[in-house]
């Protein structure tokens, strides 16, 4: 039995077989195995030549959906569930993880109350010498390493810190202090070594960096977050819609 191949006008043969070995993959084609199978094996399958199909187990390799153990073989990776998250929606974690069927947990790396850093006085609109709550913590999904958060909160709107669980946003809620709007900006990062074994992956492995704002309903600065998410393990969505015309200035 061969896998499907198919090539949009324009597009060259490797990537076409990059998006069918990704797609087989992805619905379980080789859930028996953790191993693909031999390159001889898959240019049968495939149809298609040893050149090729290197070229496109590269590409993979490059995105994190294959490695390579030299001497063993190509393997897939299989621990992490795969997340879509709407960036034009403000929630917590622990929804997102709710709202995919997934079970949300972490491992706190840091949690106190200290002297905010410079960067953290400036984005909540501190004083020097004000308190914040800092909450560092390991995200897992399904049990499976998702991302780092590392969150600052104005002491004034977590008096009970002890009563802050899996959800930050829940224990602000809880106080009255829900957050209502935020602003947050997204680069691509490679993770220092520490970084990269929380999250199981290598060194200088590709990661999403983001750092968001969160503000209450009055405009106060409620949260200042930042957070390294595995690059192979998300995928953030925005919905774009067409501006309407301009209308033209009547005389």
């Amino acid at each position: 039995m061969t896998l499907t191949v198919e090539t949009a006008p324009g597009q060259k043969l490797y990537r076409a077989v990059v998006d069918a070995l990704r797609r087989e993959i992805e619905t379980g084609r080789f859930a028996e195995t953790q191993l693909l199978p031999a390159e001889r094996v898959l240019c049968e399958l495939l149809e298609v030549s040893r050149t090729t199909l290197r070229k496109a187990i590269a590409d993979l390799i490059a995105e994190g959906v294959l490695f390579h153990r030299h001497g063993a073989g190509t393997f897939i990776h299989r621990a992490t569930p795969r997340v879509e998250q709407p960036s034009s929606r403000l929630t917590s974690f622990t929804e997102d993880m709710r709202l995919r069927g997934l079970v949300a947990s972490s491992r706190e790396l840091e949690r106190g109350v200290f002297l905010p850093t410079p960067e953290e006085a400036m984005m909540l609109g501190v004083r020097p010498n004000d308190r914040v709550f800092r909450l560092g913590r390991l995200r897992l999904a399904d049990g499976s390493p998702m991302a780092i958060e590392r969150a600052a909160v104005p002491i004034r709107f977590l008096p009970e810190q002890d009563k802050v669980g899996d959800s930050l946003y829940e224990a602000l809620s809880a106080g009255g202090f829900k957050p209502t709007r935020g602003l947050q900006r997204l680069r691509a990062t490679l993770l220092d070594p520490a970084d990269a074994k929380l999250l199981g992956v290598a060194p200088d492995s590709p990661a999403l960096y983001i750092q968001r704002i969160a503000y209450l309903a009055d405009g106060a600065c409620v949260e200042f977050t930042k957070s390294w998410y595995r690059a192979d393990a998300y995928d953030f969505v925005s919905e774009l819609t067409l501006s309407p015309p301009a209308r033209k200035a009547q005389r």
